[in-house]
């Protein structure tokens, strides 16, 4: 297989597998992009390689900064914006978890604290699915809890020592 065609593969596959962790596929293209690319790309680079329109361009690459995996990076005498993606795999790791938590699992927190918390002395059917839907609570709360602790290694001596042994 050539480079191009290697390469091509890549981003299409991570784009497609991107759905699998939250974001559409274009957004996961140019990260994929991105992340292969050795030097920062202008968003006429992202657009000429991808076949992408300007707008579709702007708006997944201003979602992947918001999920503070791409960042823009300027280059000297240049006056296109040019962008780069997080190329450390651990720390990339840790901003799709916590980027994920806040989406996903603080929303499902709150709806099942608050469907917990109706009065279940009505009936046997309401004490039963009160009973279910705290245990569910319980369960992702300390779900989430956990991916807070890994996500937090880095600010933790002991996290750190913990990763590195493991490597």
């Amino acid at each position: 297989m050539e480079f191009k065609e290697a390469k091509n593969k890549f981003i299409q596959t991570w784009g497609a597998l991107g759905s699998q962790w939250g974001i559409n596929k274009t957004m996961a293209q140019i990260h994929a992009l991105l992340m292969v690319s050795p030097e920062p790309l202008s968003m006429e680079d992202i657009m000429d390689e991808l076949l992408i329109s300007r707008g579709n361009a702007s708006m997944n690459l201003r979602a992947l900064m918001d999920w503070g995996i791409v960042y823009k990076e300027y280059k000297s005498g240049e006056r296109k914006e040019f962008f780069i993606a997080e190329k450390d795999l651990d720390e990339l790791a840790v901003k799709i978890a916590q980027e994920r938590s806040k989406r996903e699992i603080k929303p499902a927190l709150k709806v099942l604290k608050d469907v917990s918390s109706i009065d279940k002395n009505k009936s046997a059917e309401t004490k039963h699915f009160v009973d279910q839907t705290k245990k569910l609570y319980d369960f992702v709360l300390k779900a989430d809890n956990m991916i807070d602790k890994v996500t937090e290694y880095k600010d933790n001596w002991i996290g750190r020592l913990v990763m590195k042994i493991m490597k």
